[in-house]
């Protein structure tokens, strides 16, 4: 369940899109996440830089190499508001479209993404206030992406309803899954059984 600050901060983060010219709410939800899509990415690859650095290794397959370097979040959001809209537009929306190669599961999805921000200083301010929220947790992604799918007008259309973590915590537990086990879960929108699952 998000927090009252970070219910804040969403609020805050969806009435600015619309008072800069993103109406649609269903637009403003999937422009927010490509950007946290985007910034996800970079998180995974400064986690397994850490892991390989205490290893003494290198990153196998990092999602970014010095040549793209730029469309990393850590150094993104320390651009200017020009640059920070050029980045997205021209670079970071055909690098999503094309991860996992040519006709790739994540190819396939991202193919239709469309860049919608109408100014820089709006993306660079939301880019702002989407890194002030913290989502080390690894169910607020989940909360977050259900609290502004709520904001929508068609609200229970939307099949977003999530099973309680602590609901989860104790299926996992009654389950007690092993590594050689398989687990289906046809409807699992967030992934939060499965990601349970996974930690237990």
């Amino acid at each position: 369940m998000l927090t009252g600050q970070k219910r804040h901060q969403v609020d805050a983060i969806w009435d600015a899109i619309h008072a800069g010219g993103i109406a649609n709410p269903i637009q403003v939800i999937e422009q927010l996440t490509y950007l946290l899509f985007l910034k996800r990415l970079d998180e995974n690859q400064l986690k397994a830089e850490e892991d390989a650095q205490l290893l003494g290794g290198e990153v196998e397959s990092p999602t970014f190499t010095t040549e793209n370097r730029d469309l990393r979040w850590h150094v993104l959001k320390q651009k200017d508001p020009a640059d920070i809209f050029a980045i997205i537009r021209d670079r970071a929306f055909p690098f999503i479209k094309t991860l996992g190669g040519e006709n790739s599961t994540l190819s396939r999805h991202m193919e239709n993404a469309i860049f919608l921000w109408p100014s820089a200083g709006l993306l660079a301010r939301v880019v702002e206030m989407l890194d002030g929220i913290e989502m080390h947790d690894s169910d607020t992604k989940g909360d977050l992406y259900e609290y502004m799918l709520a904001k929508l007008s068609q609200g229970g259309q939307n099949g977003q309803f999530r099973t309680p973590r602590h609901i989860i915590a104790a299926m996992v537990e009654m389950t007690a899954p092993q590594p050689a086990d398989v687990i289906c879960d046809p409807a699992c929108g967030t992934a939060g059984f499965l990601v349970m699952a996974g930690e237990y």
